[in-house]
C-alpha cells in the first residue's frame, strides 16, 4: 500500500524535529578575548626613572631638614649622621621661644592676605578689560604690562623708596603693601583664561538687564575659580617668601615679617643647625599647608589657562 504524506503532516512532522532538536543542542559560549593590553615602551620606563630620579632629588633634602629639625637636643647636626636615633620636638618649643616668631607671623599674615586681595581684584578688573572691552591701543598696554614681568624688582626700589618716603610710608604696613598691589603676571593670567569663556554666556547675563561689572562678578568670576586660586597661591607664597621689602623699606621690629625673623634668628644661632632647621620648618609650614589645600584647582588653573575654546 501506498501513503501519499500531506503537507499538513509534514509540516508538523518539520516543526516537532525542530523542537526536539532544539532540547538536545545545548549553547557552546564562545570564549571571551580580551585585547591585549600594550606593553611599556622603553620611552616610557625611561621617563618614570627620570621623574623618580627627579622626585628624590627635591625631596632628599627636606627629608635631611625634617631629621635634623627632630633631632633630640645634644645631639650633633654636623657629624655627617642623618638618621638620629630618636626624634624630639625640643628644638621646635626652642625655636618657636627664641625667634619671638608670633609677630612676625602675624605681620606676615596681614601682609600677604592684604597684597593678595589687592592683586586678585586689579587682575580681574584689567584682565576682563583686556580681554572683552574693544579700545584702542588694547595690544600695546597688553604689551607694556607683558613687558614690566622682564624687570626685576630691584632695579625699581629707588624710586619705588623715594615715593613712599615722599608719601611718608616707610616704617608702615603700606611700604610693603603698595608696592606689589598689582601684578601683571595676574593681569595676563587672569585675561587668558577670561579668553577661555564662551561670550554667549555673557550675551545672555547681558540679556537679562546685566552690566559690565555684574558680568564680571556674577558670570565670569565664578567660572575662573581655579585661575584666581592659582593667582592667590603664587601672590601669597611670594609675600610670604619676601625678604627684601621688609628689608629695604622698614627698620622697626614690631613690622618684621616671618623672612626676615629667620634671618635674624641664622645670625643668633649659626652653629646650631638642628635649630636652625626647626625655624625652617616652622616658616614653611604655612606656605606647604595653604599649597595643600588649594593644589586641586592650582593644576586645573595651570592646564586650562590659555586654551581658547
Amino acid at each position: 500500500m501506498l501513503y501519499v504524506a500531506c503537507p499538513q503532516a509534514i509540516a508538523l512532522q518539520t516543526e516537532y524535529s525542530i523542537k526536539h532538536f532544539k532540547h538536545k543542542i545545548k549553547p557552546v559560549e564562545m570564549p571571551k578575548i580580551l585585547p591585549k593590553k600594550p606593553s611599556p615602551s622603553f620611552g616610557k620606563w625611561l621617563i618614570v626613572a627620570l621623574l623618580l630620579i627627579g622626585a628624590a632629588l627635591v625631596l632628599l633634602p627636606l627629608a635631611i631638614v625634617l631629621l635634623m629639625s627632630l633631632a633630640p637636643t645634644g645631639t650633633s647636626a654636623t657629624s655627617g649622621n642623618l638618621a638620629p636615633k630618636g626624634l624630639s620636638l625640643d628644638h621646635y618649643r626652642q625655636a618657636w621661644a627664641s625667634g619671638n616668631f608670633l609677630l612676625a607671623f602675624a605681620n606676615s599674615t596681614v601682609v600677604a592676605l592684604t597684597v593678595t586681595g589687592f592683586q586678585v581684584i586689579t587682575s580681574a578688573l584689567a584682565g576682563y578689560a583686556l580681554a572683552r572691552l574693544k579700545f584702542r591701543g588694547r595690544q600695546a598696554l597688553l604689551l607694556l604690562i607683558l613687558a614690566t614681568l622682564v624687570i626685576p624688582f630691584q632695579i625699581l626700589v629707588v624710586p619705588i623708596f623715594l615715593v613712599l618716603k615722599w608719601g611718608h610710608l616707610i616704617n608702615t604696613y603700606g611700604a610693603l603693601i603698595l608696592p606689589t598691589a598689582a601684578s601683571g603676571f595676574g593681569i595676563f593670567l587672569l585675561r587668558q583664561f577670561f579668553l577661555t569663556v564662551p561670550v554667549e554666556l555673557e550675551e545672555a547675563a547681558a540679556l537679562d538687564g546685566a552690566n559690565r561689572l555684574q558680568i564680571l562678578g556674577r558670570v565670569m568670576l565664578p567660572l575662573s575659580r581655579p585661575a584666581l586660586v592659582t593667582l592667590f597661591l603664587f601672590t601669597f607664597i611670594g609675600e610670604w617668601n619676601d625678604l627684601f621689602k621688609p628689608l629695604v623699606f622698614t627698620t622697626r621690629p614690631e613690622l618684621r615679617t616671618v623672612q626676615l625673623a629667620l634671618a635674624e634668628f641664622q645670625e643668633q644661632f649659626t652653629n646650631n643647625w638642628s635649630l636652625l632647621m626647626a625655624a625652617v620648618v616652622i616658616a614653611t609650614l604655612p606656605v606647604v599647608v595653604v599649597f595643600l589645600f588649594g593644589q586641586r584647582q592650582f593644576i586645573q588653573g595651570i592646564a586650562t589657562t590659555g586654551i581658547k575654546n
